[in-house]
């Protein structure tokens, strides 16, 4: 609700400066122009994910979705043990973080949502349990292998080598993890 108010005020104050400032026409033109390019993004984007979306179904058919989920499994118990054990966390645990490697934040996340429902239901009510808040923070700060989202942008954008940004998305998303990880477990409750 706030961000709705700041967004009509910002966008009512540079109407009512255009006007005043005797550029209302150059304000109508980049309002047209800006929404042209909105749309145009969206079917981008919507391609994309529908096309690693598609990616990820083959591979769940193919069962390397799974056999990624399987090898996932030691490191997500090592982050998660008490919710590790129950196989309704670990496998949309496993599924949402084998979706965000491959960069389908879109797809990750009705997973993410199902695994943070079971450890919810694991936990006291009206309480995040520790694992819970290590489960936001890992899908804030996901490690990407493949950040399609970001490519299928550079791409629109008329980028020669869209992927040519990896190393740097490998680095970038790695400390952002450890980071957010270490933060996590320091201001963890102990028991």
């Amino acid at each position: 609700m706030l961000m709705g108010l700041i967004w009509t005020a910002m966008i009512v104050v540079s109407v009512l400066f255009g006007c005043l400032n005797g550029t209302a026409g150059e304000v109508q033109q980049a309002a047209l122009e800006g929404a042209q390019a909105a749309i145009e993004l969206c079917i981008v984007i919507g391609g994309a994910v529908c096309l690693w979306c598609a990616v990820m179904e083959l591979m769940s058919a193919s069962g390397l979705a799974e056999a990624l989920s399987h090898a996932l499994r030691p490191i997500l118990r090592r982050l998660f043990p008490e919710s590790a054990r129950h196989e309704a966390v670990l496998q949309p645990l496993s599924a949402n973080v084998s979706a965000n490697l491959l960069g389908l934040g879109n797809a990750a996340t009705p997973m993410g949502i199902r695994a943070a429902q079971e450890m919810a239901r694991l936990a006291p009510p009206g309480e995040a349990s520790n694992e819970l808040c290590r489960l936001v923070v890992l899908n804030t700060a996901s490690i990407q292998l493949l950040p399609t989202t970001v490519a299928a942008i550079r791409a629109a954008e008329g980028a020669v080598s869209p992927f040519d940004i990896l190393p740097a998305v490998w680095i970038s998303s790695a400390v952002s993890v450890a980071v957010g990880l270490a933060a996590a477990c320091a201001m963890e409750r102990r028991p």
